[in-house]
């Protein structure tokens, strides 16, 4: 009487055990970081400038 206790109840948890659903996955986006590249020639402008107002009042 034992085993077959132990039977239908190691049968009645193998039935209700399953892998899903037949929905579609859940797939999470991926992470994007977008990052501001700097351009090291961005402040050497108004120093050039500069340079060249006092390169022509030189040059008078």
């Amino acid at each position: 009487m034992k085993k077959l206790v132990l039977a239908a109840a190691l049968t009645a948890a193998a039935s209700t055990a399953y892998a899903g659903s037949m929905d579609d996955p859940v797939i999470e986006e991926p992470v994007i970081v977008e990052e501001t590249a700097s351009s090291s020639a961005g402040g050497i402008i108004i120093p050039l400038l500069v340079l060249a107002a006092i390169v022509a009042v030189a040059a008078d």
